[in-house]
């Protein structure tokens, strides 16, 4: 079991253990001392737009340089362009400081392998043995050299607009990009007006505290609005980090991840064989119906871009998400990337010569309602007891097979996430408040 690595890093509230300057002191001393058994080893560090990242990039060079690694500092970046330059300039390893779609008081940590990906499992759990030694420094001589990449934000630029391969570009476009006062505020509006687009930004200045402050994926009424006021043709929604995306077409209807991925599958279609989707647990039932219907595969990993990555590669695939806006298309980056995946959303309408309505048309949405329970500090969740077992029972038989349910702990906040998906909506906001009210009378002491 790890002590502190989760579905998606190290997270949690900031100045509180983990997330201290102390421990990232430790942990960039951890992963240098790990990296520096293989190789030379040179770690490139980037960080969204949250205040307490001035504090843990330094804390994290400290101990990196302490341990002899190199360390190339690239500033604010989303999580993917650090995946994407750790392997362009082949670093052993890229480390990136955000808490994604959370608020300001949290942070995290999250890191990616030479090649773009995901650590796994082995070297986080070295990094976890090696945070239990004692620290020390490397002979003077050893200690690390520090670089800032300048053109670390170009770089990323010409990268993504090399992903966008439809023949017409982007002139006549009329969009309102939501960059969330996260990391893409520097990036994406660049990239969207490079490629013809007419851009409208908001969202794109950050101040350290305003990072997913009403604004970005998980909070997009001031994008609908926009859309709606500037007559635009879509808005398209950041979150904090960058790697997730959310569009709003012109009506003001939001398009969530499970619909662009569809999207992107029917195009890619047009042009080769789509074995197979993968989704998750999260998934809307319509997206799996809609893709049977087209004589593709689509199965459900569980919650968190590890998952549905693990099942790509395993299965060869190439494409998969989360209804969240996490979306990967592995034909272009490693890793899930939130300005790329939009970009193949807007190359699928230049190729079909339709607007986003009429590409998501094909596929019919059930009703699905996600309820968060917060965990008292207290206690713990209860899914085997009877109230609980006995009001699962009561939801399948209401629901039977044109439904779904699922209870989960969050792997990044102390909630349990409860979702019930079927044909019928006043029904389902009906069944969600029984699950809700039986997991919190399922609480246990710890």
């Amino acid at each position: 079991m790890k002590k502190y690595f989760g579905t998606d890093g190290i997270r949690g509230r900031v100045g509180e253990h983990p997330i201290s300057a102390e421990f990232m002191l430790k942990l960039g001393w951890a992963t240098g001392k790990v990296f520096s058994r293989y190789d030379t080893a040179s770690i490139l560090i980037g960080k969204d737009t949250r205040i307490s990242g001035y504090m843990f990039e330094t804390a994290l060079e400290a101990g990196l340089t302490a341990a002899g690694v190199h360390t190339k500092m690239l500033g604010p970046m989303p999580t993917p362009a650090v995946a994407y330059l750790t392997r362009t300039f082949g670093a052993s390893a890229g480390i990136v400081i955000s808490a994604s779609h959370n608020s300001h008081e949290d942070n995290g940590i999250k890191f990616f392998s030479s090649q773009g990906t995901k650590l796994d499992d082995r070297l986080e759990l070295e990094i976890e043995a090696a945070l239990e030694e004692p620290f020390t420094t490397v002979a003077s001589r050893y200690i690390g050299k520090v670089i800032r990449i300048n053109d670390a934000s170009g770089r990323y630029i010409e990268f993504c607009k090399s992903t966008y391969r439809a023949k017409e570009k982007l002139h006549g476009l009329k969009i309102v990009l939501d960059c969330a006062n996260g990391a893409t505020y520097h990036i994406a509006p660049s990239v969207f007006t490079e490629l013809g687009a007419n851009v409208t930004v908001i969202g794109n200045k950050p101040d350290g505290l305003n990072i997913n402050d009403n604004c970005g994926s998980t909070h997009p009424t001031r994008l609908i609005q926009e859309v709606q006021l500037s007559n635009a043709d879509l808005g398209i929604a950041f979150d904090g980090d960058g790697d997730r995306v959310l569009f709003v077409d012109s009506k003001g209807n939001l398009i969530d991840g499970d619909e662009l991925l569809y999207i992107i599958a029917m195009d890619r279609a047009q042009k080769q064989k789509v074995p197979g989707i993968v989704g998750t647990q999260m998934s809307n039932l319509g997206l799996e119906l809609a893709l049977k219907e087209k004589e593709m595969e689509f199965v459900r990993a569980k919650v968190g871009d590890r998952f549905v990555m693990t099942e790509l590669i395993s299965r060869q695939w190439l494409y998969g998400g989360e209804g969240s806006g996490h979306i990967v298309c592995l034909d272009m980056t490693t890793t899930g990337d939130g300005i790329i995946s939009a970009l193949q959303v807007l190359g699928a309408l230049r190729n079909a010569d339709k607007t986003i309505e009429q590409l998501c048309a094909g596929m019919k949405k059930f009703p699905q309602v996600l309820q968060n329970v917060k965990l008292p500090l207290d206690k713990r969740w209860d899914v085997n007891s009877k109230i609980m077992q006995q009001a699962i029972k009561d939801v399948e038989v209401v629901l039977g097979k044109r439904g779904r349910i699922l209870l989960r702990s969050s792997g990044t906040e102390p909630l349990v996430r409860v979702m019930v998906e079927g044909e019928d909506a006043v029904m389902i906001h009906k069944l969600a408040r029984q699950l809700t009210e039986a997991v919190t009378h399922s609480f246990v002491n710890i």
